[in-house]
C-alpha cells in the first residue's frame, strides 16, 4: 500500500479550517462546487467533477483535530482508500497534515491525484485565509484528467 501525503500551514485557527472541511459550504468553497450529502459521522458526501466524482463516507469527526473519510464510490483506484486531515495549531497557523492512504500501487493516476490534492489544499488555504478558494471547475488544470 502507498499513500499521498501533504502538509500545509493556514494562517487561521484550527476551528476555521475544521469548518471548511466539515460543511457543505466549506467543502464546495475549496474542492468542487458540486458538493452535497450528509455531513455527520456515517453520512456520505458526494463530490462531482466534470469527468466523474467521489462518494466519501465520514468515519471520524474530531472538532478542530481530525476529519477522516473512506471512499465508497468513484474510480476503482480510490475505492476503499481513506482521506484524512489532521489539524493542530502552531502559533498563528493551523497545520494540516493530509493523507490519502491505502492505494494498492503507485499507478500513474496516483501521480495526478497527488498533484491535484496539492492544488486543492492550496485552494483550502486561500478559502480560509482570503475568503475565496479555487474549487472545481475553477481549479488549476494540470492534464487531460483535469
Amino acid at each position: 500500500m502507498v499513500d499521498i501525503l501533504h502538509r500545509v500551514g493556514i494562517e487561521a485557527s484550527v476551528d476555521e479550517v475544521y469548518t471548511a472541511l466539515t460543511t457543505i459550504d466549506g467543502l464546495s468553497g475549496w474542492w468542487t462546487d458540486d458538493t452535497s450529502g450528509d455531513t455527520n459521522v456515517g453520512g456520505v458526501l458526494e463530490f462531482r467533477f466534470e469527468l466523474g466524482g467521489f462518494d466519501m463516507e465520514i468515519q471520524t469527526l474530531e472538532p478542530a483535530e481530525r476529519v477522516l473519510w473512506q471512499v465508497v464510490d468513484g474510480p476503482e483506484e480510490w475505492i476503499g482508500t481513506k482521506v484524512s486531515f489532521d489539524l493542530r495549531q502552531e502559533g498563528d497557523y493551523a497545520m494540516v497534515n493530509f493523507k490519502h492512504e491505502g492505494w494498492r500501487e503507485p499507478v500513474e493516476f496516483m501521480h495526478h491525484c497527488s498533484t491535484k490534492w496539492a492544488v486543492f489544499l492550496l485552494s483550502l488555504k486561500s478559502l480560509v485565509e482570503d475568503g475565496k478558494g479555487q474549487p472545481a471547475p475553477r481549479d488549476v488544470k494540470i492534464d487531460n484528467f483535469n
